[in-house]
């Protein structure tokens, strides 16, 4: 009933887009952590699967280990779904016997996509593709990007409810954490919180306290100049950070 695509990039970011004909598939299935690795937890979702197994992302446990541990420690683990990236972009995956055709999962360098009760097999290789083929945006766009791919491949087979995005750097907060709960166009609705998130939201989190910076940026002016700059960078086509 959901699809999802987990990603590093070469910054040490980590993020994770997640679809779903089921409502609110933003707040149990996606789990990203700074300095540890990302995963997603879907079919018959499993919810422990996330704080569990980004504890053991962040004590550098392989991403192989870490699907082996909690499935083989779930008496459910046929009906679940789990992908899962490490920090050094080691990837691994669990589709259960039980869990609802077309269900399966694919991977490449540092990204991997699963999915079940899809349309067919083209949303999960149309989300890589678009994925890969977009490698010169951010790593949030690429997620969208892929998200977009998939739905317009089929996505799930029940139709489109909600969606997802989480992104994580090298802070120790997200800096991106947008959920479409329910919609009718969650894809559209994602899209646009991500646009919006780029006016003030973007800018502001890098004046924010950080670990270079660890009393960030006070002067509400100076604050006001970087939302300028960033706008301004976006109007020229460059980057904005």
């Amino acid at each position: 009933m959901t699809w999802s695509i987990i990603a590093r990039d070469a910054s040490g970011a980590f993020g994770v887009a997640v679809a779903s004909r089921f409502f609110g598939v933003g707040v149990l299935c996606p789990h990203v952590r700074s300095f540890a690795g990302a995963l997603c937890t879907q079919a018959l979702v499993n919810p422990l699967y996330g704080p569990r197994g980004l504890d053991l992302l962040a004590q550098e446990v392989p991403a192989d280990q870490v699907v082996m541990r909690l499935v083989q420690a779930d008496g459910g683990r046929d009906h679940r779904q789990l992908h899962v990236i490490d920090r050094h972009g080691g990837i691994a995956a669990h589709t259960g016997s039980a869990c609802i055709e077309w269900c399966g999962h694919t991977s490449g360098a540092d990204y991997s996509v699963a999915g079940n009760m899809l349309a067919g097999a083209e949303v999960i290789a149309e989300a890589a593709s678009a994925y890969c083929a977009n490698s010169a945006l951010s790593l949030a766009e690429r997620l969208l990007a892929a998200l977009e791919a998939g739905e317009e491949a089929g996505g799930d087979k029940r139709g489109k409810q909600a969606a997802a995005l989480r992104i994580c750097t090298v802070e120790d907060y997200p800096i991106l954490d947008l959920r479409v709960d329910d919609s009718e166009e969650p894809f559209h609705e994602l899209r646009r919180l991500y646009d919006k998130s780029l006016e003030r939201f973007q800018p502001f989190l890098s004046c924010l306290p950080s670990r270079a910076h660890p009393c960030g940026i006070t002067d509400r002016a100076a604050i006001e100049l970087e939302v300028a700059r960033f706008n301004a960078a976006r109007a020229e086509g460059a980057p904005g950070k």
